[in-house]
């Protein structure tokens, strides 16, 4: 006879082969077992779910989106990820630049991220979107990589702009930018959705601003002539209650964003619930593929940090100001709580998910801080749609030149 030591629970002892054989058994039905309640819990998840959202304020609408909206629990999850994945390479990007890391303009979106991920689940990635300067949560809904988004923040070659564009410059198909000058996007914004319906692909546009960009002169221009040819566009004035350090009763004769458009419909909407966002861009997203020309929407929503890095965001509101948000509005929190209590995803499951972004961020992280700078000859490709050398009456950058006084 020979023995084994077989280590079940707290016991550690010898036994013989017969004993063994029946220990073996044993440790294979509690497996076995074991492995069935872990399917049965997987199994047991609300496949999904339907809850009651805010109801949309209308402007020249007789009806607007569902009070109800229906979240599988994929989507779920991917609107999760996606908002964490937000949050925390923007948490990384403040970290960044307070270490000299990032220079330059960088605008952060914390606070604001169930308006990219809400717009997204609305529409389709052979629509087009286009919007201002705080533009990291929409490179990266519109297909763009963590990866690419802080290596363009450190301007390093892997960057999706090559480096080139930084913080207010990136792009992906279908994604425009990243626009430095206020509200100048906006018309640009128009002339994609006149060519979606000059080429009649049932495509539309996105075109976003801010409440600080909301009394320029030329959105009013282009809401006029986006109606009088009933372009495919969607105006969205993502309202996060300040431009710069200026509030919106401050600034603004009337704040009621939605109804800025007069003759073109609009829409005021709780910004801060991804759902909402999401069935709205839906109703307004079938009123353009309809032919009723533009729509207009507000998302009421809030930013965390400051205007950009070199506002601490707390001399024209208060620290208690932000923080009630956070606890009462929190747009990440609100679905974390939505499938939890609805069984549509466990803590653990959640966590997971924690983890794994903090590992992308920390990994791109590192790639945007090791990856080498564009060299010194790129300074003028990328300007022409041939990437030819930059080279005007037989003189290039590099063509060294005399002075002639």
């Amino acid at each position: 006879m020979f023995c084994l030591k077989v280590v079940h629970s707290t016991l550690s002892h010898c036994l013989g082969l017969s004993s063994w054989l029946a220990q073996l058994q044993v440790l294979r039905s509690i497996f076995a077992a074991s492995m069935v309640a872990s399917s049965r819990s997987y199994a047991d998840f609300t496949p999904e779910a339907t809850f009651d959202i805010k109801k949309v304020d209308l402007h020249r609408l007789e009806e607007g989106p569902p009070l109800t909206a229906t979240l599988t629990r994929e989507e779920g999850l991917k609107y999760y990820r996606t908002m964490q994945t937000i949050r925390r390479m923007e948490l990384k990007a403040d970290q960044l630049y307070k270490q000299k890391i990032i220079r330059g303009f960088c605008h952060l979106y914390d606070g604001q991220e169930a308006c990219a991920v809400g717009i997204e689940g609305g529409i389709t990635l052979s629509d087009h979107l286009i919007t201002a300067y705080r533009a990291h949560g929409y490179t990266l809904t519109r297909g763009g990589t963590v990866r690419e988004i802080m290596a363009e923040l450190t301007g390093r070659r892997g960057g999706i702009a090559k480096g080139k564009g930084g913080s207010m410059h990136m792009y992906t198909k279908n994604f425009y930018g990243g626009n430095g000058i206020v509200g100048a996007q906006v018309p640009l914004g128009a002339g994609v959705a006149l060519a979606c319906k000059y080429l009649g692909n049932d495509q539309l546009c996105v075109s976003l601003y801010g409440d600080g960009a909301a009394n320029q002169g030329q959105i009013f221009e282009t809401y006029n002539m986006s109606s009088l040819w009933k372009l495919p566009i969607i105006f969205i004035c993502e309202n996060n209650q300040y431009g710069m350090g200026t509030s919106v009763e401050r600034s603004s004769a009337s704040t009621e964003y939605y109804k800025r458009g007069d003759y073109i419909p609009g829409l005021r909407v709780d910004g801060m619930d991804v759902l909402c966002v999401r069935e709205a861009t839906k109703f307004a997203a079938d009123h353009c593929r309809s032919g009723k020309g533009p729509i207009l929407m507000e998302l009421q929503t809030y930013r965390y940090h400051g205007h950009s890095m070199s506002d601490p965001g707390v001399s024209y509101r208060t620290r208690e100001e932000i923080q009630e948000v956070r606890s009462k509005s929190d747009p990440i929190s609100m679905l974390k709580d939505r499938m939890l209590s609805n069984n549509m995803a466990s803590i653990e499951e959640l966590k997971e998910i924690d983890i794994a972004v903090r590992k992308e961020i920390e990994d791109a992280a590192q790639f945007a801080t090791t990856d080498p700078e564009p060299p010194l000859d790129d300074l003028c490709s990328h300007i022409f749609a041939n990437d030819q050398p930059f080279e005007v009456r037989g003189a290039t950058p590099w063509t060294k030149l005399t002075s002639t006084s």
